[in-house]
């Protein structure tokens, strides 16, 4: 039986939330990414602890991510990154190595845990104008290999920042 097909618990009580007018920002849940100290040593414990794997390692630098920008200003950072799937869902670990960044502030101020949800968009362009007009900033970005990736100021309404790409990775 899947969660679908369960019935609802004696203790549920259903409300109906009318949906707005408003057409949905986003069409799927792409990445879940999480800020972490060290990334080999939670590599590690993903691997053997909880069989999560195999891995693929990043390093984005100045040399490899050309246009970064924190805080819409030019500023070069680098942070090592390792990504596997889990389900259809791709988790994202990143360590960050160098430069006053997203990732390096949220170790700061919460330690290690979930930075960031990256969502999948009909139209790249328009949902940035979207969120423009709702007066979330691009925080962080860069581009990679023909594809750029912005971070979002989400953090009061959704709870979680989110990263955008221009096109889906593949």
């Amino acid at each position: 039986m899947t969660i679908d097909e369960q019935p609802a618990p004696p203790y549920a009580i259903p409300v109906e939330v009318p949906v707005g007018k408003t057409p949905p920002v986003f069409k799927d849940t792409l990445q879940i990414g999480i800020v972490v100290r060290d990334l080999d040593r939670t590599m590690r414990t993903y691997i053997d602890d909880y069989g999560i794997g195999p891995w693929t390692v990043y390093d984005f630098n100045d040399e490899t991510v050309d246009e970064m920008m924190v805080d819409g200003e030019p500023r070069g950072y680098s942070m090592r990154l390792a990504v596997a799937m889990v389900g259809k869902l791709q988790w994202e670990l990143i360590e960050p190595t160098s430069g006053d960044t997203i990732y390096s502030r949220f170790l700061a101020e919460h330690g290690e845990g979930v930075q960031h949800i990256a969502l999948d968009v009909e139209n790249y362009q328009d949902t940035v104008a979207r969120l423009s007009a709702l007066g979330r900033t691009s925080t962080q970005s860069g581009r990679m290999g023909g594809v750029t990736y912005s971070y979002f100021s989400t953090e009061k309404d959704l709870k979680v920042a989110i990263e955008l790409y221009s096109r889906p990775l593949n």
